[in-house]
């Protein structure tokens, strides 16, 4: 069993279905947040080693959730992913610009997502 825990923050059921099911093939331990307040609630109380952050999210959006991600000392260290189907020019500089240290975009490539996740804990995942 893997040891790594990724906290998705993801407001699509069918998406979250979708990377749900991917990182449990995977071997990961997922925890799920359908908001940002939710997620940043869960990242105090899980310490993730990796976040999934859906960039188009219910209230607060996910650049302005992991901009609260990044300005606390407890959790700043842990790497924040962009999730978005929304891939407008400039999305991937303004996510990088948060603190995000990658950008994938939706519908997710399934057959290379978990190479895309991997790559975090193998020390070559930021940009």
């Amino acid at each position: 069993m893997n040891n790594k825990t990724i906290l998705v923050i993801e407001g699509n059921e069918v998406n979250m279905k979708i990377i749900r099911s991917l990182l449990q093939i995977g071997q990961y331990q997922v925890v799920e947040a359908i908001d940002a307040e939710t997620g940043i609630r869960l990242a105090h109380e899980n310490h993730p080693d990796l976040i999934l952050m859906d960039i188009q999210l219910p209230g607060m959006d996910g650049l302005n959730a992991t901009k609260v991600i990044k300005a606390d000392d407890t959790l700043k260290h842990i790497p924040v992913v962009a999730l978005t189907s929304y891939a407008m020019q400039g999305d991937e500089k303004l996510a990088l610009e948060v603190g995000c240290v990658d950008y994938i975009t939706k519908p997710l490539e399934t057959r290379s997502f978990l190479g895309e996740i991997s790559k975090f804990f193998n020390g070559d995942g930021a940009k």
